[in-house]
Parts: structure tokens; C-alpha cells; sequence
């Protein structure tokens, strides 16, 4: 698929209506009602707080792909870009007919709802939903097996986003989208099944580094049997794990949104007009692995240290705010920024000349007289 026609797409199909961080359950319920007769929406399942668990599904082929999103309830970005393609799938489109037609996709928009609204990772009971494959011992948990179960998918799509804190690599390359086709087994060994999720994510790779270029990572691959992916690629589904990542400027992940939604329009093209056996799935060890580089803001040459901030996502009176913290502060000549200050030599001071120590949460910093603000 062009690049050219991705970008129309997303152009003439971005859903309005949502936008920024905080998605949640009523942002979406009224997107699930204007759904064409093309869609199925059924309730799937209920979370803790008895919120409703929905899925969607559409097409008519054998070539099953099962997608859920916001299992981790602060990770919205792929929610975004799920209700991006579904735009386009509502329309009659040549350009995804073929898709269509050979594949049935299934759709979980907020695995965790009750995550979704109180902005955290964890469901109502502090749980998190990714680790707890084997025990299921949330209603989440437990609606996702069945799904899994009963809807028998030819892949799994493990929709997720990720801190800003990730580099693509060891370089001063933030990690603007990372994926990763989890391991089968505690040797992490290269399975068929692998070989398989491999390749489709080196189709989008090859996509995104058209834009990104040596901004797309691969996450860990360490073998944990209580996360969702490692077990599903367990039972020889291959599943891709998507991570929406940090772009310039781009603390709302628009931009990545984008991103996201052409990397699931690729795939699912690729799927639906390929037999894919995992031949072509080399070029997935050519993206580098994920590294731990960043901070949002480094103070740099301050009095012989530099000074790392970190934004603390906090939702307040309904509210996302981004709550400058003071990280770190030492050398840190081998990490990056997403903004550098140079204090010059100056040394750093929070209100009234206070001295600054890590933990600070601060809005500004004063530097040589001169007030800089830290907010977005």
C-alpha cells in the first residue's frame, strides 16, 4: 500500500471526535452506536466497576485477526487509530475491499474500562491485566480468553503505548512506534510461529522508516507466561505487540496516531494478500531494540550536574495534566532530552531560591534570575 494513499486515508477518516490521552468509555460509546450494518457489536464482557467490555467485528474471510486495545487503561493511542481505521472500513473503499474480503477482524476498543477512566494501568482491583494470562483473575481477563477461545484468530494484535522514556536503539533516537513478536518459550527461541509475526512487522517497518526513519524499536522479548502475548504466541497464534511511542512535541500522540493506524492498515493488507510462512522475516533483527535514554527535559551544565525531568501524567478533576518531577540529577552526558535548557554554569533553583532535589514535583526552575517554565 502507498504511502500517498495511507496518508489521504488517515486525512479523510481521522475520528474526530477523539483526540488527546484521555479515552475512556464515554468517548467511545457513542462512536459504537453510529456504527454501519457492516459491524457487529456485542458486549463481550463486563470490568469490575461493571463497566461494558464491547467488541467489534467485521469482514467475511477465513483470515482472523483478533486486536485489543487499552488493556493498560493510560495507553489511548491505539484506541485512537482503531476508531481511525474503522472510519475506513465504514466506507466503500476499493483500496480495502481485499481486506475485507478475506479477513474477519475483531476488536476489543478498551479491554479495561474501568483503567480507562481512572487513568491507570491497572484495573479497578490495582491488577495488571498483562500479567495475568495464566491465573485470569479478572472479569478483563477472563472475557479476552473467551474471545480468544471462541473466536479461534489467525493472529492476535496486542495494541499498547509506551513511555517517552525509550530509544530506538543506543542513540539519540527517540522510539516513535515499537514492536515486538513475543517469545514462545523461555529460550526465546525463533519459532515458525514467531517467524510469522516477524515478518509482518518488518512490512511496517519498512513503511515507517519512509517517515521515522531509525525512530522504531523492538521492545524486550524476555519470556513471561503471565503476559497476554506470550501466551497467545504459546498456543502458535502469531501475535504482534504494537507500542505507541513518543514523537517530537507530540505529548498528545497525534502524530504517532498516525503512525499506528498505517502500521495496521500495512498488516492487515499484507495479511489479506499474502500466504505468509515467516520465510521473509530476517529483516526484523535490522530494528534495533529498545534502550532507556530519555528523560522529557535535561537542565544541562548546571554547577557541574545536569538535572533530568520527568512528566508524571496525573488525571485531575477529570483533567490530564503533565507534572514536571525532578528525576535525576548527576552526569548525564550519556542520555537525551526531548528539550535541553543550558543553564551555563548557573546552578538551579526551584521557587524562592529554594534548592531543587530529586522528587521535586516543580512548574519552573530559576536559573541566573531568569524563570523557565517547565509545563507543556
Amino acid at each position: 500500500m502507498q504511502l500517498k494513499t495511507l496518508k489521504t486515508l488517515f486525512e479523510t477518516h481521522k475520528e474526530s471526535t477523539l483526540f488527546g490521552r484521555y479515552i475512556h468509555y464515554e468517548s467511545i460509546a457513542y462512536l459504537l452506536e453510529k456504527l454501519n450494518s457492516k459491524f457487529a457489536v456485542e458486549t463481550i464482557g463486563v470490568s469490575v466497576n461493571e463497566l461494558p467490555i464491547h467488541a467489534i467485528t467485521f469482514g467475511q474471510g477465513d483470515k482472523k485477526i483478533l486486536m485489543w486495545s487499552q488493556m493498560h487503561g493510560n495507553e489511548s493511542t491505539t484506541t485512537k487509530a482503531v476508531f481511525d481505521l474503522l472510519n475506513v472500513f465504514s466506507d466503500d473503499n476499493s483500496t480495502i475491499n481485499q481486506i475485507f474480503e478475506t479477513c474477519t477482524i475483531k476488536i476489543i476498543p478498551i479491554l479495561n474500562p474501568d483503567g480507562a477512566k481512572a487513568y491507570t494501568r491497572v484495573n479497578a482491583n490495582g491488577v495488571d491485566l498483562n500479567r495475568d494470562a495464566q491465573d485470569l483473575s479478572q472479569p478483563e481477563s477472563k472475557a479476552l480468553r473467551t474471545v480468544f477461545e471462541e473466536f479461534r484468530p489467525s493472529y492476535c494484535y496486542n495494541l499498547h503505548g509506551q513511555r517517552t522514556i525509550f530509544s530506538a536503539g543506543n542513540s539519540d533516537k527517540t522510539a516513535t512506534v515499537s514492536f515486538l513478536a513475543p517469545a514462545q518459550d523461555a529460550n526465546r527461541s525463533v519459532t515458525t510461529t514467531r517467524k510469522i509475526a516477524m515478518e509482518i512487522i518488518a512490512v511496517m517497518n519498512d513503511n515507517l522508516q519512509q517517515q521515522i526513519e531509525n525512530q522504531v524499536g523492538i521492545y524486550d522479548d524476555g519470556f513471561n507466561i503471565n503476559c497476554v502475548g506470550d501466551t497467545f504466541q504459546t498456543h502458535d497464534v502469531p501475535t504482534l505487540l504494537f507500542e505507541a511511542g513518543h514523537y517530537e512535541k507530540d505529548y498528545s500522540r497525534e502524530k504517532t496516531r498516525e503512525f499506528i493506524f498505517q502500521s495496521l492498515l500495512v498488516s492487515l493488507n499484507y495479511i489479506a494478500n499474502n500466504d505468509i510462512d515467516g520465510s521473509k522475516y530476517e529483516s526484523y533483527f535490522d530494528i534495533p531494540k529498545n534502550d532507556k535514554l530519555f528523560y522529557d527535559i535535561i537542565i544541562r551544565n548546571a554547577n557541574g550536574v545536569d538535572v533530568a525531568i520527568q512528566y508524571q501524567e496525573k488525571l485531575i478533576d477529570g483533567i490530564l495534566n503533565f507534572v514536571p518531577k525532578i528525576e535525576k540529577i548527576s552526569d548525564l552526558k550519556n542520555f537525551f532530552a526531548h528539550k535541553e535548557i543550558d543553564a551555563n554554569g548557573h546552578e538551579v533553583f526551584r521557587e524562592n531560591n529554594m534548592p531543587i532535589q530529586e522528587g521535586n514535583e516543580i512548574d519552573f526552575v530559576m536559573l541566573n534570575n531568569d524563570k523557565f517554565l517547565l509545563n507543556l
